[in-house]
C-alpha cells in the first residue's frame, strides 16, 4: 500500500499533481486545500496517500496532512460519499474546519459541496459526529491522565478541534461536569443547540 510519496512535481492540475518519486510519476488527485501547498513543477513536494482498489480502477488520493487524509478516509465511509465527493468536501475547507461543522452538527456546511444533497449532508453528520466528537475526547483523557485543570483540558480540545479560545470558554460558560470528556461532549451539545435555534 502507498501511504506517502515525496519527490518532484512534475504536473500541477487544478485536481491533481504527478510527483516524480524515484524515477515513477505517481498521479495523486487531490482537493484544493492540498493544493494550496503543492509547490509549482520542478520543486520537491511530500503528500500523505490513500489508494483506493476497485474492481476497474486503482486511484491515488494526496492530502497535505494526515489529518485530511483520515478525515477523507472517514468520509468515504458514508454511505453515498465516494472518493470524488471526498475530496470535493475537503475542498471546501480546512480540515479542522470540517471536523468543526461534523461535531457541531452544521449539516448545511456540507450541502454547499457539489454532489452532496441534504440526505446525504445529514448521513454525514449522523454517522461521524460521535466518531469525530470520541476522537476529540480521547485525546482530552490521554491530556487529563496526564494531570491538569479540567476546564482548561476541554478548553485545549475545543480549541484543538477549531473553536476560537474565546469561543470555546463561551462554550464552556455555566458548564459545571469535572471531567474533561464530560465537559467536551456537554459544549459540543450545546453548540449544536445554539446552531439549530439559530
Amino acid at each position: 500500500m502507498i501511504a506517502a510519496v515525496r519527490g518532484e512535481v512534475m504536473v500541477r492540475r487544478a485536481d491533481h499533481v504527478v510527483i516524480d518519486a524515484a524515477g515513477v510519476g505517481y498521479r495523486l488527485a487531490v482537493s484544493a486545500e492540498t493544493l494550496k501547498v503543492v509547490p509549482a513543477a520542478g520543486n520537491d513536494a511530500f503528500l500523505h496517500a490513500e489508494l483506493i482498489s476497485r474492481e476497474d480502477s486503482l486511484a491515488l488520493y494526496g492530502f497535505a496532512s494526515e489529518e485530511e487524509r483520515d478525515l477523507f478516509r472517514l468520509l468515504i465511509s458514508v454511505s453515498g460519499v465516494g472518493p470524488k465527493v471526498a475530496l470535493a468536501a475537503l475542498s471546501g475547507g480546512a480540515a479542522r474546519d470540517l471536523l468543526r461543522a461534523i461535531a457541531a452538527g452544521d449539516a448545511k456546511r456540507f450541502q454547499a459541496v457539489p454532489g452532496i444533497g441534504k440526505r446525504t449532508s445529514e448521513r454525514i453528520i449522523v454517522e461521524l459526529r460521535e466518531k469525530v466528537a470520541g476522537a476529540l475526547e480521547e485525546e482530552v483523557a490521554v491530556a487529563a491522565a496526564e494531570g491538569g485543570d479540567p476546564r482548561a483540558l476541554a478548553r485545549d480540545g475545543l480549541v484543538n478541534l477549531g473553536y476560537a479560545p474565546l469561543e470555546a470558554e463561551q462554550l464552556l460558560d455555566g458548564l459545571d461536569e469535572s471531567d474533561p470528556q464530560e465537559l467536551v461532549a456537554s459544549a459540543l451539545r450545546k453548540a449544536a443547540a445554539t446552531r439549530s435555534g439559530a
